[in-house]
């Protein structure tokens, strides 16, 4: 039953407001629970464009989250929020959790440095922001210029004009 499932967002201030809210938004209306887990407590703040944008309350804490608890993982982009997430050893142990569990992952523009710092790219096809792409090359990853890639249980987009087919397929997993 879809309305089961539940599928964390994690993310810090600084993460790319749409690569968040229309995911979320898009995943709840499908029946989904969906919970923001983030290092912070209370509130997070999003970046719109070229400024700090709206905050959305952080539903657990990530050190009171498991990769048990829920069915999937997004991990939205901007420059601040994966930045930072990567030097945080919990959310990097959160992301490693799901790929060990072939949980569905999903990561977009530049969230996938994320899964980089948690060494799941290697050998498998994935795409993200182009400004990070020699990140994911290097890391073993097969880049590929697509609105969306899913190789497995893993799901990359390149930025916010692929949310509509980013979350189609994380849906599709989850189903």
């Amino acid at each position: 039953m879809a309305n089961a499932r539940r599928v964390a967002i994690l993310a810090t201030h600084g993460y790319e407001q749409s690569e968040l809210m229309e995911p979320r938004r898009r995943l709840k209306e499908a029946g989904f629970d969906v919970e923001v887990v983030s290092t912070e407590k209370g509130e997070i703040r999003g970046w719109k464009e070229k400024d700090w944008g709206d905050s959305v309350a952080v539903d657990r804490a990530l050190g009171d989250a498991s990769a048990d608890d829920y069915d999937a993982l997004v991990l939205p982009g901007g420059v601040i929020n994966p930045d930072t997430l990567r030097g945080e050893a919990d959310a990097v142990a959160f992301v490693q959790a799901f790929d060990r569990a072939a949980k569905p992952l999903a990561a977009i523009c530049h969230g996938p440095w994320l899964l980089v710092e948690a060494g799941v790219v290697k050998g498998r096809q994935v795409t993200s922001y182009q400004s990070i792409r020699t990140d994911m090359q290097n890391a073993g990853g097969e880049w590929r210029d697509a609105e969306v890639v899913t190789d497995g249980h893993l799901i990359t987009s390149r930025k916010p004009d692929d949310i509509p087919a980013f979350t189609e397929a994380l849906i599709k997993a989850l189903s």
